[in-house]
């Protein structure tokens, strides 16, 4: 049996009047945020840019000058989700209260195809005397969705907080707990839910254990600190990324730093302009993206909720947008 033929890509410049709300977006506050990690692009166009936009005084105008919309179409609808920063009460000592082990990435798993499994990491001893405890949770529930989102907070005793990214994984291909519990029938598609899935493991303590243990992905962490309590998180382009204004999208079309003109639909719409600064494992597609929301148990809330159709335009700076036309590829 062939496998179904890829659809093509295709590409379309579109007005400022096309995007719908655009007038009424704050384009100074998506600028700050561009202005953030623009120094970090490579090629000479995106540079230029970034310098352009430190003497702007009409945010706006800025956009609309030397960028232009394009949209990029690989035959997928467009899919909207959130993700979040979560926040776990810890500590840099075990205790009997913190005693689950967030852990750094040990050298074997970082040169292995694929290392131990989740069940063999928790249940074999295979971190055991490799001194690779970060700190210690008091929640495997919340450490398990930590290991989800990819990066976290984690508030120590002394009310100070420790920060915490993703080094690495197993390099086990992830399995959607989620995606496990419809096919078991517990729920339907339409009522799963991070929240639902936390509630339905505490609730069913060794059935959740094994449920967990169903995805054999695990992911490592680094210590990252020198990031302030009060910034985002590092995205892709290790710098903090922005609540409602950052981005993650598939880096494949949609350049890592570029602004992106956002048209999500559902029960609240939304339309703004983001910067696409990370990316996800999950996050395929030229219409997929997923909003960072921010930190803490609300924006989980949040983040969790949404799943909404709609359309996603990339903002490319004027020779590269018409590049992309069929009459100028060769």
């Amino acid at each position: 049996m062939t496998a179904p033929a890829q659809a093509e890509t295709v590409y379309s410049i579109l007005d400022f009047k096309d995007l719908d709300g655009w007038a009424e977006d704050d384009h100074q506050a998506a600028l700050d945020v561009f202005s953030n990690t623009c120094r970090d692009m490579k090629t000479a166009d995106w540079k230029n840019l970034c310098k352009a936009a430190n003497d702007q005084t009409n945010a706006r105008a800025f956009f609309e000058l030397f960028f232009r919309p394009l949209m990029i179409e690989d035959g997928n609808d467009a899919m909207f989700t959130g993700y979040f920063e979560p926040e776990l009460d810890g500590s840099r000592v075990k205790t009997p209260r913190y005693k689950y082990p967030i852990y750094g990435m040990p050298k074997d798993a970082k040169t292995a195809s694929q290392w131990h499994t989740r069940r063999e990491i928790l249940e074999d001893g295979v971190m055991d005397g490799l001194n690779h405890e970060i700190c210690y949770v008091d929640d495997p529930v919340e450490l398990f969705f930590l290991q989800i989102q990819g990066s976290g907070r984690v508030k120590l005793p002394d009310g100070s907080f420790l920060r915490v990214g993703f080094a690495g994984s197993n390099r086990h291909n992830y399995r959607s707990i989620g995606q496990e519990m419809v096919r078991r029938g517990i729920y339907e598609a339409h009522q799963v839910s991070a929240q639902v899935i936390k509630n339905w493991v505490r609730r069913n303590p060794e059935d959740g254990k094994a449920l967990l243990y169903h995805n054999p992905s695990y992911v490592f962490f680094r210590e990252v600190s020198e990031v302030p309590a009060d910034k985002g998180p590092l995205g892709a382009m290790n710098r903090s990324i922005t609540t409602m204004r950052s981005v993650a999208v598939d880096s494949k079309f949609t350049p890592l730093g570029a602004p992106v003109w956002i048209e999500k639909d559902g029960k609240k719409s939304l339309r703004r302009l983001m910067i696409a600064q990370d990316t996800g494992s999950a996050i395929k597609g030229s219409q997929r993206a997923d909003v960072f929301f921010g930190t803490g148990d609300e924006a989980g809330r949040e983040a969790g909720r949404l799943r909404d159709p709609g359309r996603m335009v990339v903002l490319m700076p004027i020779q590269r947008a018409y590049a992309y036309l069929p009459e100028n590829v060769q």
